[in-house]
């Protein structure tokens, strides 16, 4: 059979243009979407090249497929399975509690240094026999929240802002709150359980700042940190709490354990139903505190108390009623 000496190519079919440009043709195209495209419109992606459209969406769709993640409660935890806030809000809130109601007990006692003889100080302060015989519990807390002089809430509200804010980051705003009056709590029960009824009242927020620095201490032995910070903390605290004339060594001691038991509960919680567990850990603590309170209001008669003039002044007494 003949054949021609020079035989012809089969045309080859012409190259689609690129969606973007269709004047430029390309053997290109986009691995997702799968339409062609020009060299300067793919991009690197995980999976080939992709065109700058479906990068795009693909980010828009990560975009909101985190905000979802987040919104039902998933994403990145801290040691106590929470989210980390963006910002501190608690304890600058505590901090502004404490100087506002500093601030009324001076204009009250028309004296920064003996703001103790205000009424709003009397009401509060933790006062064993109005406590136990007057029954009014509520000293338990509002003691937490007062000050006597401008050293005590100077000293208490710089431990508070330094130790406070990261550890709200570590907790959380809710578990935080949750730290602190539990904190408190063990500081006033201390008080109440194993001074003497004739006692000086007991103020301040130390109670519940030692609560903090158990929970750093528990923080430090759970993952290794350095305690240098730790150590100084509790050097100067056990100097202040033993050699200052005044100061609660009840509260001192009752503030730093109650606050390392509850870090316990909130940070060995199991991983499975974690929220669960903290809630019961905590809620063990409470009772407890409670029912040794219940038990040593027992050994108490009942009293009156109110307040009455005395040398011009209002003071604050209780009278025995049984």
């Amino acid at each position: 059979m003949n054949q021609p000496p020079n035989p012809a190519w089969p045309q080859q079919a012409a190259q689609p243009g690129c969606w973007w440009h269709p004047n430029r043709q390309t053997g290109l195209s986009c691995a997702r979407c799968e339409r062609p495209a020009c060299p300067d419109c793919l991009r690197e992606a995980a999976v080939g090249f992709q065109c700058t459209d479906c990068i795009q969406g693909a980010r828009r769709q990560d975009r909101a497929q985190q905000k979802q993640y987040q919104a039902a409660g998933l994403g990145q935890r801290t040691i106590a399975g929470v989210r980390p806030p963006k910002s501190v809000l608690v304890t600058p809130i505590l901090f502004a509690v404490n100087v506002l109601v500093f601030l009324v007990t001076v204009v009250q006692a028309k004296s920064p240094m003996d703001n103790n003889v205000s009424s709003l100080f009397q009401w509060g302060e933790l006062w064993l026999p109005a406590t136990l015989e007057g029954n009014e519990w509520w000293r338990v807390f509002t003691s937490g929240f007062l000050h006597y002089g401008l050293i005590h809430i100077a000293a208490n509200m710089f431990s508070l802002w330094m130790v406070g804010r990261p550890l709200e980051l570590v907790f959380g705003r809710a578990r935080f709150v949750t730290l602190y009056f539990v904190a408190m709590l063990g500081g006033s029960a201390a008080n109440l359980l194993f001074d003497n009824l004739d006692s000086a009242p007991s103020v301040g927020a130390s109670g519940a700042l030692l609560g903090l620095i158990g929970a750093y201490g528990v923080i430090v032995i759970k993952e290794r940190l350095n305690p240098t910070w730790l150590i100084i903390n509790l050097v100067l605290n056990v100097y202040v709490t033993f050699q200052v004339p005044g100061i609660s060594i009840f509260a001192h001691l009752g503030g730093f354990v109650l606050g390392g038991l509850a870090t316990v509960a909130l940070l060995y919680a199991p991983e499975k139903d974690k929220l669960r567990w903290q809630v019961v850990g905590i809620a063990v603590l409470v009772v407890a505190v409670i029912g040794l309170l219940v038990w040593r209001d027992a050994q108490f008669g009942q009293a009156a108390c109110a307040f009455g003039s005395q040398q011009g002044q209002q003071v604050y007494g209780c009278t025995p009623t049984g």
